[in-house]
């Protein structure tokens, strides 16, 4: 029903298939991602949590207020490489191209967006890791000479086009770990993997599009 990305910005953050930072659900499910700043590179940390209907009501009613049920932007579209948050509400979207405008009802609403401050009365359970049961496979063609490990999945190439890769999905208790620069062969071709947990109400390749 709601959600809000990072995209843009000089590193080229939020690209194809990337995880939005929060997204929520009509059943008051909230999925939050959030680096891992001691990690190497940086992974996305998904904790899931819960809201009890007159919070969900409360957050809903004040997207509204903040015009997020209407597409629109906020900020100045001449700023080169500027990083753009982009809140989607149904069919509307929101560019906020950052720094906005100082104190305006969109950049004030998102700090509500933040589960840090959720009284714990508003949520019916408390916060705790969001394990998808699936994630896409996110497959590039390299070339080179260099070590190549087996994928022990189905084939790579056997995929649609998702994401700006060739995306398989597979169950996510059995996809192995992988970092970039890590090659790997499947059926005669040697690919670049990147993972992609399914979020809830994600049941295809295409919805990461």
């Amino acid at each position: 029903m709601l959600r809000w990305r990072k995209t843009g910005g000089l590193a080229g953050i939020g690209g194809p298939g990337s995880i939005p930072e929060f997204s929520l659900y009509s059943s008051g499910r909230a999925i939050v991602a959030a680096e891992r700043p001691d990690s190497r590179p940086p992974n996305r940390e998904l904790t899931q949590y819960r809201l009890k209907p007159q919070a969900l009501q409360r957050l809903l009613d004040g997207a509204r207020a903040a015009g997020f049920d209407r597409s629109h932007t906020v900020g100045s579209d001449q700023i080169a490489d500027a990083v753009v948050t982009v809140v989607t509400m149904g069919d509307a979207k929101t560019r906020i191209i950052e720094p906005g405008w100082p104190g305006s009802r969109e950049s004030l609403f998102l700090k509500q967006l933040a589960p840090e401050g959720w009284p714990a009365d508003d949520q019916a359970a408390p916060p705790e890791p969001y394990t998808p049961e699936r994630t896409a496979v996110l497959a590039g063609e390299i070339t080179g000479d260099g070590t190549a490990r087996p994928w022990p999945l189905g084939p790579l190439g056997d995929g649609v086009p998702a994401a700006g890769g060739i995306c398989t999905l597979a169950p996510s208790a059995k996809v192995p770990e992988t970092r970039p620069g890590t090659a790997w062969r499947s059926d005669g071709t040697t690919y670049s993997v990147r993972l992609r947990p399914l979020l809830p109400a994600e049941d295809s390749c295409g919805d990461l599009d």
